[in-house]
């Protein structure tokens, strides 16, 4: 997939913001892209892959590791499923497809609670438990993730990585985005803000599972295209349409707390205003993003026909950055700068 570059003058204070979030948090290297009316209107790349002194400088090739924004991925890896009914319905219940599981931990518990991250479980080590009844409230947990790519292998004999390299990866010539088991010249490294972070994990699984996902600039950005493009490039259905409309329309079930987030297939989406969202306030319904704890962001706005990425070899948030204000920041300062055109 190619667009044509034509930079904009509009956009640069989105560029100025990731300038700003360069010097906040522990990193080395960063880089920016937005497409905007089917043209890639801001391209820029900042610093260096590492801290070492002889490191590459940050550049188009440059891979950066995406964290939680592979959940995407793995969202598309289960709406093609549902799509292709090997999931019936993501109304059933988990231990349907996975029934060796603890049925008194697992009751009641749904696809679609794993998909919008309500399903109130846990997990300590290998133990997994119950916070709250599923679909009562919102919680970030690794464990939801681990049944969703193991629901996928079991129904579709495919992994992540196989699905998405088929029907993504492969049509479109993409060759900047992969897990990966060894680093090589053209991935990053994660600045850590300490050694041995007990968070930070690396994994020798390639099936898609695992967060050891590296992705270049541009093609996370052209990820974000096709999903705003509703699977149809250059004129060519890559994608059908309704794998990427179930995966980034509102999917989570009505909650009490009308304040806590929103989510499509793991994608976060904009619908009605919500204070704990991770979108930027000035954004409009139907936008949706995905992050990741990198500093990685991925944001499209249909209704603005714009795709925004900023990336960063940061680790976590720290002391004094507000990571979620500052990337709900960065969207509203994409529209801003559309405002203002």
């Amino acid at each position: 997939m190619k667009l044509t570059y034509k930079p904009k003058n509009q956009f640069s204070s989105v560029l100025n913001h990731v300038h700003n979030t360069f010097k906040q948090v522990l990193c080395s290297g960063a880089s920016v892209f937005i497409i905007h009316n089917d043209t890639i209107v801001l391209e820029e790349y900042i610093g260096k892959q590492s801290n070492k002194r002889d490191a590459r400088m940050v550049n188009e090739e440059t891979q950066f590791h995406v964290a939680s924004v592979r959940k995407s991925y793995i969202g598309f890896a289960v709406a093609y499923a549902l799509y292709h009914k090997y999931i019936d319905n993501i109304d059933d219940l988990v231990l349907k497809y996975l029934p060796k599981l603890d049925e008194t931990i697992w009751k009641e518990t749904t696809i679609r609670h794993l998909l919008t991250h309500t399903h109130g479980l846990s997990q300590r080590q290998e133990n997994v438990f119950r916070e709250y009844l599923p679909g009562q409230s919102w919680t970030y947990q690794q464990v939801g993730i681990d049944a969703l790519t193991e629901i996928v292998k079991k129904t579709t004999q495919k992994s992540v990585s196989d699905i998405i390299h088929e029907h993504v990866f492969s049509p479109l010539d993409f060759s900047e985005s992969n897990w990966y088991v060894h680093k090589h010249d053209k991935l990053v490294d994660v600045i850590l803000p300490r050694s041995g972070d007990e968070n930070w994990q690396t994994s020798e699984s390639t099936e898609g599972d695992k967060a050891n996902m590296y992705v270049s600039t541009r093609e996370l950005a052209y990820w974000g295209y096709l999903h705003l493009k509703n699977g149809k490039i250059a004129g060519k259905q890559v994608v059908p349409k309704g794998i990427v409309q179930t995966a980034t329309s509102l999917q989570s079930p009505l909650l009490k707390d009308k304040d806590l987030p929103q989510n499509g297939f793991l994608w976060f989406v904009k619908d009605l205003p919500a204070k704990k969202s991770e979108i930027g306030a000035t954004i409009p319904k139907a936008s949706f993003q995905i992050l990741g704890y990198t500093g990685v962001t991925l944001l499209v706005i249909p209704n603005e026909n714009i795709v925004a990425v900023r990336m960063f070899n940061s680790f976590g948030s720290p002391e004094g950055y507000d990571y979620l204000s500052d990337v709900r920041s960065f969207g509203d300062t994409v529209m801003n700068c559309l405002q203002n055109e």
